[in-house]
């Protein structure tokens, strides 16, 4: 009998569910924090003690996480519904399709290329400046390219989230996680790179192996897709594309200078989601006005596109409400201790690879990388001396534990956000991305092995 797989945001709530009875189970207990001389918070090892007087969630909490929730992630919700208008008016310009046409002829008989450049495009721009909610807007694009070359919106995904994900799992000069373990660990900032570079052909290949062969197998039967039985109705073939105009010209170059702003808004002034959305919001209304679009015809455009992503907001909430419920009940610090506890026992090889195996599980309650870090990075960094451990590795398995798993856990927002965009239900991207985290994470405990031997 075949199983009926729930809806995504049915699945959220199982998670919620599960996370409140967690609470429940677990022994409510915190570390002590302390802020740095640089104002960071962050954990003091060996200070772990339980609560007596941790406070009871109640099953109504399940009704009252989902609204802070959203109001917690409403920078990632409002960016992602920005986005969403901002599209709207640039498919009504004509020039997405007009792009795509040109891409098509391109790359028609080349996909493996088109699969290629693209997983390093956002591979690299992840490794170098953290990129991750800012490729939201290449998502309608991507889908639309591979649909057109009679592939599917799990390709379209693969080419962008493998990309990201390997990128920020071998980040090589990641602000907002290599850098800050590193800091916390005590080690020169972007140390090791050279190892790191060394690794970053193997796991492309690994990635860009996985999501060729699937879109080979796509290609050749359509049926094998696993979105065949839930593709858009509007999903027919197109066979002519409008001829790229001036105009089209002008609001591509427009857009590519945008691009530009935007690496050195984020690299050089910090920039962050509010500056962003301000930054595409002007870009939607420069593409209005070299179109010509009347303006009420554009704020038309704005409001469906925006409207169309309102379900893909409700699951950045829900994914949010789960670690905000193991944060209430206070539980994460317990987790975080008893699973660290292993490791000085396991030794200096075996111990890097369990502080893989933490990191990655740790990631489902903590999603967010520079969070993570400043909670388990002060925490491993004594238990790596102890295990004779380099602080190096320990960051290592930290970065890729974090970085590879944002490609699976359903708590992180951005995942959440891109997949909705997408149309690819969670479960669906589940059975595709799941195999390739096993092909990964041996690779990882392979490249852990190799480092603590070389005294990385």
């Amino acid at each position: 009998m075949r199983i009926k797989v729930p809806h995504t945001l049915v699945l959220m709530a199982y998670l919620m569910i599960a996370a409140l009875v967690m609470t429940w189970l677990i022994p409510s207990g915190e570390f002590e924090r302390t802020v740095n001389d640089i104002g960071q918070t962050t954990v003091v090892p060996c200070s772990y003690a339980q609560l007596e007087d941790a406070d009871y969630l109640s099953p109504l909490q399940l009704l009252l996480v989902i609204p802070e929730a959203l109001a917690d992630a409403q920078g990632v919700i409002f960016f992602v519904l920005l986005i969403g208008g901002v599209m709207g008016i640039l498919r009504a310009t004509g020039m997405l399709d007009a792009v795509i046409g040109i891409l098509l002829q391109k790359f028609a008989d080349k996909t493996g290329w088109l699969i290629l450049g693209g997983m390093l495009t956002f591979g690299i721009f992840s490794a170098l400046i953290g990129v991750a909610e800012e490729y939201l807007i290449f998502v309608a694009m991507l889908v639309a390219l591979c649909r057109a070359l009679k592939l599917d919106g799990i390709t379209a995904m693969g080419i962008l989230i493998v990309g990201y994900g390997i990128g920020y799992g071998l980040s090589l000069f990641n602000p907002f996680t290599l850098l800050i373990a590193q800091s916390i660990a005590e080690v020169p900032p972007a140390s090791g790179l050279e190892y790191r570079l060394i690794l970053w052909p193997f796991f492309i290949a690994i990635g860009f192996h996985h999501v060729y062969s699937y879109a080979k197998r796509v290609a050749t039967d359509p049926s094998a897709s696993l979105l065949a039985d839930v593709q858009p109705k509007d999903n027919t073939a197109v066979t002519e594309y409008p001829t790229l105009t001036n105009r089209h010209k002008i609001i591509l170059a427009g857009f590519v200078v945008v691009l530009g702003v935007l690496v050195w808004g984020i690299k050089v002034h910090g920039w962050y989601l509010v500056e962003l959305s301000a930054l595409f919001l002007g870009f939607g209304l420069f593409a209005a006005i070299v179109a010509k679009m009347p303006s009420g015809d554009a704020a038309q455009r704005f409001i469906e596109g925006a409207a169309e992503l309102t379900a893909t907001a409700l699951l950045i909430g829900f994914a949010r409400s789960i670690a905000m419920i193991l944060e209430q009940g206070q539980v994460l610090d317990t987790v975080i201790y008893y699973l660290s506890m292993p490791v000085e026992a396991l030794g200096g090889h075996f111990g890097a690879v369990a502080m893989l195996v933490i990191q990655s599980m740790l990631n489902f309650f903590i999603p967010s990388g520079s969070g993570q870090a400043f909670v388990t990075m002060p925490i491993m960094v004594p238990i790596a001396d102890a295990a004779g451990i380099g602080r190096q590795v320990a960051v290592m398995a930290f970065q890729m534990g974090d970085g590879l798993m944002n490609m699976i856990v359903p708590t992180n927002p951005v995942l959440m956000g891109i997949l909705g965009l997408a149309g690819v239900p969670y479960e669906r991207w589940f059975k595709f991305v799941a195999p390739l985290m096993l092909k990964l994470l041996v690779a990882c405990a392979i490249a852990l092995l190799i480092a603590v031997s070389i005294g990385y």
